[in-house]
C-alpha cells in the first residue's frame, strides 16, 4: 500500500512524492546529480550576467569621472586635447599598476587566480580579493584608454563568482571546476551575445572535449546568460554586422587564400605580443612605472591615431559599415598592434579575445580590398572578407575553429557566411599549427605539449584519488533506513558491510524505486534480500588504465575500493570523474 501522509489521507504525502520524485532523478542523472547541475548552471548564467553588468557600469563610471564622457572610448579620445590623450592612458596605466603591487604586497600571490587555471591545473577555488584586484586594475586600464579587452576582466568575475558559490554546494573538486567553468561560459555570452560559441570556447579551450555531461550545463549558464543580459540592460551583439554577400564558387578560393594569409598571421601578432611582455620585463623599473610607460606609449600613438582607445568595438563597426581606403586601414592596423602589445606587455591586466577579432577584421578587409581591386566582377564587398577574417584569425589564434566559427555564424545569422567561413576557419587552424607558434591561451598549449603522452598516466595508481564510501548500511539494515540512506545522499548505490567492515555489495537505487512503485512497505525487504555482487572492484595499488577499463562496464559515478581482492574490508571509492580528470591532468603535463 502506498504510504500515508501525516494528515491521514490515503494518499501519499507531498514530501514522499517529492523524495521518490528525487530518487528517480538520482537514478537516473548519476551520483552528483547532472539534473542538479544544470539547475546550478542556470543559477551560475544569472550571476555571471550580473557580474558583467558591474564591471561594465564601472568602466562607465571612471569614463565620467576622467573625461565627461560615457561613449565609446574612441569617442572619448576624439573629444579631448592631444595633452589629455597623451597623458591619460599613462595615468591609468600607474593606477593599475599601483593596485597591483598592493595586492601582491598584502594578498600575496595565488597559484590559481586566473579562471583557466583554477579549471585545468586547479580545484575550482579562485581567490577573491585577488581576482577582485586584478579587475580592479583592468578596470583603470581600460577606462583610461588601454588597447585592451574588457572581456577578459568580465570573465574573470563571473568565474570567480561561480567559485564562491560553488564552494558552498559542490561535493568534490571536479564538480566544483565544472561550475567555475559554468561561470566562465555566462561571462563570455554576456560580453559578447553568443551563447552557443560561448559555451564552445570553454568546452574547446578551456576543457578540451565536448561531453555532454560538460558541455549540456555550459549550454544552460550560456543561455540564461544570454536572456539575463537582454532582460536586465539594452546591451546587444557588439557587432553589428552588415547583411553577408552570396558567394560564388570561385569566390571559394579567395576565402581559402584568406585562411592561409590569416594562419600565417596570427603567430606573428601572437608572437609579437610575447615579445613585448618579454621587453618590457627586462626594465628594471616598478610595476607601476612599466605599465605607465605603456600607457604613454598608446597615448603617444592615440594623438594620431585616437581609434587604437580600448577593445575596437566601434572602429570594427565603422569598417564594417564604411568605405575605408587601405592605407587608412593598414597604419590603424599597426598601431593597434603597437598599442596592444604596449598594454599586454607592460602588464595591464585584460582580454587578448577582442584585440583578435580588430586584427582580424582589419586584415581581412585589406585582403578583400586588394582582392576586390584585381577582380572586381568576381569578389564580393571588402567588408565580406573582414567578417570572415574576424573568424579565421581568432580559429587559428585560439585553436579552437569550431568556436570562431560557430561565434561569427552567431553574430551574423546569416547562412550565407558558413561555407567561406568555414574554409577559412579550418585552413587557418591548420596553418598557425603548422608553423609551431604558441597558442592565444596557456591551457591549448598545454594539452598540444601532451598530445602522445598518453601511455604516461596508464602506470599512476588511484590511491590519490580515492575518498570516503559513504554512505554504508550494514547487512541487516531494514527496507525503511535503506529509503532514508538514499534520500539523505543523492548516490546510485548504498555499500552494504558486515559487521567487521568487510564488503558484501551493494544496493541499487533502481531496486528501492522499483520496490516502492510496487507499494513496499517499509517493513521488507531487507539489505540482505536486495543486495547485489556485480560490481566491479578496485584496490589501491589498481593503475589508472586497469580502473578505467573497470568504469567502462559500470553505469555509475562510483565503484569501491577494497583493502585486496583477498580481504574485502571496505577503504573507500574512486570517482569516474576523478579519474578522467587525473587521466587529463597527467597526459597534458
Amino acid at each position: 500500500m502506498p504510504e500515508p501522509d501525516t494528515t491521514g489521507s490515503s494518499r501519499p504525502g507531498m514530501r514522499a512524492r517529492l523524495q521518490r520524485w528525487w530518487l528517480l532523478g538520482i537514478e537516473r542523472f548519476g551520483a552528483e546529480g547532472s539534473h542538479v547541475n544544470l539547475v546550478w548552471a542556470a543559477v551560475l548564467g544569472f550571476t555571471g550576467a550580473v557580474a558583467t553588468i558591474a564591471f561594465r557600469e564601472g568602466i562607465h563610471v571612471v569614463q565620467l569621472l576622467l573625461s565627461e564622457h560615457s561613449k565609446s572610448l574612441v569617442e572619448t579620445a576624439r573629444s579631448l586635447s592631444w595633452w589629455q590623450r597623451l597623458i591619460l592612458p599613462a595615468g591609468g596605466g600607474i593606477v593599475a599598476g599601483l593596485i597591483l603591487q598592493a595586492a601582491r604586497r598584502f594578498i600575496g600571490a595565488h597559484a590559481a587566480s586566473d579562471y583557466m587555471e583554477a579549471i585545468v591545473i586547479g580545484d575550482g577555488r579562485i581567490p577573491v580579493r585577488e581576482s577582485i584586484a586584478r579587475s580592479l586594475s583592468s578596470l583603470a586600464s581600460v577606462a583610461s584608454g588601454g588597447s585592451i579587452g574588457r572581456e577578459g576582466s568580465m570573465v574573470q568575475l563571473a568565474a570567480v563568482t561561480a567559485s564562491v558559490l560553488g564552494r558552498r554546494w559542490a561535493q568534490s573538486a571536479p564538480q566544483l571546476r565544472l561550475l567555475v567553468a559554468c561561470g566562465a561560459a555566462a561571462g563570455i555570452t554576456a560580453a559578447y551575445s553568443a551563447p552557443i560559441a560561448g559555451a564552445l570556447f570553454i568546452s574547446e579551450i578551456v576543457l578540451g572535449s565536448i561531453a555532454m555531461d560538460t558541455f549540456g550545463p555550459l549550454l544552460v549558464s550560456a543561455v540564461v546568460a544570454n536572456v539575463s543580459m537582454r532582460a536586465l540592460t539594452d546591451y546587444g551583439a557588439p557587432y553589428q554586422m552588415p547583411p553577408f554577400p552570396v558567394i560564388a564558387g570561385r569566390e571559394l578560393w579567395l576565402f581559402l587564400g584568406l585562411g592561409v594569409v590569416a594562419g600565417m598571421a596570427a603567430p606573428l601578432f601572437l608572437g609579437f605580443l610575447d615579445n613585448a611582455k618579454r621587453g618590457f620585463a627586462r626594465i628594471a623599473l616598478p610595476l607601476a612605472l612599466r605599465m605607465g610607460i605603456g600607457g604613454l606609449v598608446v597615448g603617444g600613438i592615440s594623438v594620431y591615431v585616437p581609434e587604437v582607445w580600448g577593445n575596437g568595438y566601434s572602429v570594427v563597426n565603422s569598417l564594417l559599415h564604411h568605405d575605408w581606403l587601405w592605407p587608412a586601414v593598414l597604419i590603424l592596423l599597426l598601431a593597434k598592434v603597437v598599442a596592444t602589445a604596449a598594454t599586454m606587455g607592460s602588464g595591464a591586466v585584460g582580454g587578448i579575445f577582442t584585440p583578435t577579432l580588430f586584427f582580424g577584421a582589419a586584415l581581412g578587409l585589406l585582403f578583400g580590398q586588394a582582392a576586390h581591386a584585381a577582380w572586381p566582377a568576381v569578389t564580393s564587398q571588402p567588408f565580406a572578407y573582414a567578417i570572415v577574417g574576424m573568424g579565421a584569425l581568432l580559429a587559428a589564434g585560439t585553436r579552437a575553429p569550431l568556436m570562431a566559427i560557430l561565434m561569427i555564424f552567431e553574430m551574423t545569422l546569416s547562412y550565407e557566411v558558413v561555407l567561406p567561413l568555414m574554409l577559412a576557419c579550418v585552413v587557418a587552424y591548420f596553418v598557425a599549427r603548422t608553423t609551431g607558434g604558441m597558442p592565444m591561451y596557456a591551457a591549448v598549449s598545454q594539452r598540444e605539449k601532451g598530445t602522445g603522452t598518453e601511455s604516461a598516466w596508464q602506470s599512476l595508481e588511484i590511491a590519490q584519488l580515492i575518498k570516503p564510501a559513504k554512505p554504508c548500511v550494514g547487512i541487516d539494515a531494514r527496507f525503511a533506513d535503506i529509503r532514508r540512506a538514499f534520500v539523505e545522499h543523492p548516490v546510485r548505490y548504498l555499500f552494504v558491510l558486515d559487521g567487521e567492515g568487510i564488503y558484501r555489495g551493494v544496493i541499487s537505487l533502481h531496486d528501492v524505486n522499483r520496490r516502492l512503485l510496487g507499494g513496499a512497505t517499509p517493513g521488507e525487504p531487507g539489505a540482505s534480500d536486495l543486495l547485489r555482487t556485480d560490481l566491479q572492484l578496485l584496490t589501491p595499488q589498481m593503475k589508472l588504465g586497469e580502473a578505467l577499463q573497470k568504469f567502462f562496464t559500470h553505469h555509475g559515478e562510483r565503484l569501491p575500493v577494497v583493502e585486496s581482492l583477498e580481504r574485502q574490508r571496505l577503504i573507500g571509492t574512486v570517482s569516474k570523474t576523478d579519474l578522467l580528470m587525473q587521466i587529463q591532468s597527467a597526459a597534458g603535463a
